[in-house]
């Protein structure tokens, strides 16, 4: 069966032209031209991935309320923000909300098809059972791989999925300097420095929303990210 793709995005040309780029990749796609319609959509159900813009209509920062919807609706749905906006802030506002990949316009679709793509593979990695590490215990956090979930002193950590992964990366091999290359190979996706610090930082701002006193991922200034056992209890 196809992957469903929905595409939030009010210029119609824009919409329509996405759209068969999609469905000549063998998706099946849902176009909405403002919030209202999608959010009414998706209270019926929720597409495999979304892909929004910012600026919707009246609505200048439409696209980041929008998000905002689905990530307390389901915290592992793909998220894909694709904006004619192209400003650093807005970049990180958008992956603070929880968007799994920052696009803009520019992008040629063939491009556009393969982050898509590469998304719906991750999720249907993880949903194809269990592999040989199908949990991960590492002093307070616990990570189960098959189900996708992360819970720290038995309480559910809400990531979604490049959070995920790169929770996963760095926990996997405690004490081991994870550099960007390596946590954007982890998550399947290309990412900038930027990018991937304000990752981390919403990672954290989660785990310290539970406890006060998380201090397990730790900044190697110049080098990366590691997972301290040391602070994992």
């Amino acid at each position: 069966m196809a992957n469903t793709i929905a595409i939030v995005e009010d210029e119609a040309a824009i919409r329509e032209n996405y759209a068969a780029a999609l469905s000549r990749h063998g998706f099946k796609v849902l176009t909405f031209e403002d919030r209202r319609q999608a959010s009414e959509a998706f209270q019926v159900r929720l597409p495999d991935l979304v892909i929004i813009d910012i600026t919707l209509g009246d609505e200048l920062d439409g696209g980041f309320e929008l998000c905002r919807e689905l990530r307390a609706k389901a915290a592992q749905l793909p998220i894909v923000f694709l904006t004619a906006r192209d400003s650093e802030l807005d970049a990180v506002s958008g992956l603070r909300l929880g968007a799994d990949d920052y696009l803009t316009k520019n992008i040629g679709l063939a491009h556009l098809a393969a982050r898509v793509t590469a998304l719906l593979q991750r999720v249907e990695a993880l949903t194809q059972g269990p592999g040989e590490e199908e949990r991960l215990q590492r002093g307070d956090l616990c990570i189960d791989v098959a189900r996708m979930t992360v819970a720290w002193q038995d309480t559910p950590v809400d990531l979604s999925l490049t959070e995920f992964w790169l929770v996963h990366a760095l926990a996997r091999y405690p004490g081991h300097v994870k550099n960007r290359q390596q946590l954007m190979e982890a998550a399947h996706v290309v990412l900038d420095d930027n990018t991937i610090t304000s990752h981390v930082k919403r990672i954290r701002r989660k785990f310290l929303k539970l406890d006060e006193d998380f201090a397990a991922i730790e900044t190697v200034y110049g080098m990366g990210y590691r997972w301290n056992m040391d602070r994992s209890h």
